[in-house]
């Protein structure tokens, strides 16, 4: 079984919030390379990743660099508050070549000018069409495209199968509505049916599964009744019925070691979590199934980064080089072999037979119909506001009407400020 990648990026509040955008003019050099081409550097900066996952990051980086020995790569790594140092660098002109950019906080980086767009860079051989589309459209913003998804991360249900089985059961559910039957039911002592993580990078597929959308116009609309009856069951499956719970209501730090530990029967956790529970909980016997359906749709919820180009980069022509090669089919098959991201090319994804794996084909499956964890320039505000208040109902300190219509005030308020 190929291993599965442990970011908690969306265990903690924000999923994905973590991301962002680098950029920096790159250092250039005079000698020659091996080929008779001018010796470039170029900087590529991104985040802080796990070691297993570093690991892969340089082989493919040093694959890039034996096709093009001309160019050295330099990487950069931001280990805390991404965005804030990259504005910082972008503002002093200090930013890189090429960096990461969370789908997330693409839309305020492309607004203000300093991506530079890819189109006019691709050919036909780069094969733009292998990219799944939910992901790739992450990026498009004016008809132009301004990164390319480097791999993606999608959510599925995970079940406990020993629990199950002692309740009766020969499968993980199908429905929503099967679902609460059945964390009714492998609810008992101080463990759960189901465990809820309570962030919108999370929900949002759930919020908008009645028809309703939390932004409108690049606005908080949380208080769409629509909105309201989609989340309504989340809260009084803990509140009501008592047979689920988050993390934090069982002492744990995030999904994962609620779920490893056996407080919750089912979740729904990314694919990061795979390789956590065979390096942590080894002896928990689980499975992985596509999330219930709601109203007979399936959903999910998906999360991507770009390679992105930085506008003011002196070496153009060798970060696209780069960000061709990190994309194409040969770079990201060195890194998402490892199974800690998915392949956001539907043909990697199956070269590398994901599908045929009964642990990961959910995760597959899911990137074709997941709701991208991404909307417009003032989605970080929107989702600060909601992570405020959605909170206190699921803990039963308010209503949910209360609590999403003072989210929505106190968003608006900041985006018309």
């Amino acid at each position: 079984m190929k291993k599965a990648n442990w970011l908690k990026v969306l265990g903690m509040g924000s999923l994905v919030t973590v991301a962002g955008v680098l950029t920096a003019c790159g250092d250039g050099g005079n000698d020659a390379g091996g080929d008779g081409e001018e010796e470039v550097t170029i900087r590529l900066t991104g985040w802080q990743s796990s070691p297993t996952e570093q690991r892969y990051f340089e082989e493919t980086i040093a694959a890039f660099e034996e096709e093009y020995p001309h160019i050295n790569v330099q990487v950069d790594t931001i280990a805390d508050q991404y965005m804030d140092v990259l504005r910082t660098r972008l503002i002093g002109g200090e930013a890189a070549d090429v960096f990461f950019l969370d789908a997330f906080e693409a839309p305020g980086l492309i607004q203000s000018g300093v991506l530079e767009p890819l189109d006019d860079y691709i050919t036909d051989e780069f094969d733009i069409e292998d990219f799944q589309e939910p992901l790739i459209d992450a990026f498009r913003r004016d008809d132009q495209l301004w990164g390319l998804p480097k791999d993606t991360s999608t959510l599925a249900l995970f079940y406990n199968e020993d629990h199950l089985e002692e309740a009766g059961y020969d499968g993980p559910p199908e429905t929503w509505e099967e679902l609460e039957e059945m964390a009714e039911t492998l609810t008992e002592g101080n463990r759960y049916g189901f465990g809820v993580v309570t962030d919108l990078a999370r929900l949002k597929f759930i919020a908008e599964s009645g028809g309703g959308q939390i932004v409108e116009d690049n606005r908080a609309s949380f208080s769409d009744p629509s909105v309201l009856e989609a989340l309504q069951p989340i809260v009084d499956m803990r509140n009501e019925k008592e047979i689920a719970a988050s993390p934090a209501d069982v002492g744990a730090e995030w999904g994962g070691d609620m779920f490893g530990t056996e407080r919750a029967s089912m979740i729904i956790e990314g694919n990061w979590m795979l390789e956590f529970m065979e390096d942590t909980f080894p002896d928990v016997n689980y499975g992985v199934a596509e999330i219930p359906t709601i109203n007979g749709e399936q959903g999910s919820m998906a999360y991507t980064v770009s390679y992105s180009m930085n506008s003011a980069s002196e070496h153009k022509d060798e970060a696209w080089q780069l960000i061709e090669f990190l994309t194409g089919k040969e770079g990201m098959e060195i890194w998402t072999s490892s199974g800690l991201a998915l392949p956001s090319r539907e043909s990697v994804a199956e070269e590398l037979d994901y599908a045929d794996d009964e642990l990961y084909a959910p995760f597959i499956e899911a990137a074709s119909y997941a709701t991208v964890w991404a909307d417009d320039t003032n989605l970080p505000i929107i989702n600060s506001n909601f992570e405020n208040q959605f909170s206190s109902a699921f803990l039963g300190n308010r209503s949910l009407q209360e609590a999403l219509e003072e989210a929505e005030r106190v968003a608006n308020n900041e985006i018309q400020d």
